[in-house]
């Protein structure tokens, strides 16, 4: 990531709580499919991933490049929503 100037360094994974999802617009999963929480009244997207764990390099950075273009469509979709 850092390659692409994000820093994770200090970032840990979180679990989809009622919590986390009360403020939010767009569920994002990557994979899970019915083993994911369901919160209803909130909007779902799945984006199946391969697992990076143990990934070679090039690889980890194809899995990081295809979040980015989801996200990026997404965001569009969500401008162009407003």
């Amino acid at each position: 990531m850092t390659e692409v100037g994000i820093d994770i360094t200090t970032a840990q994974p979180r679990l989809l709580t009622p919590e986390l999802v009360e403020g939010v617009d767009v569920v994002i999963t990557m994979g899970c499919g019915d083993t994911c929480p369901y919160f209803p009244g909130k909007r779902y997207a799945d984006w199946p991933l391969t697992d990076p764990a143990g990934q070679s390099l090039d690889l980890v950075r194809q899995v990081r490049d295809e979040i980015r273009n989801h996200a990026q469509t997404l965001v569009a979709e969500l401008i162009v929503a407003e």
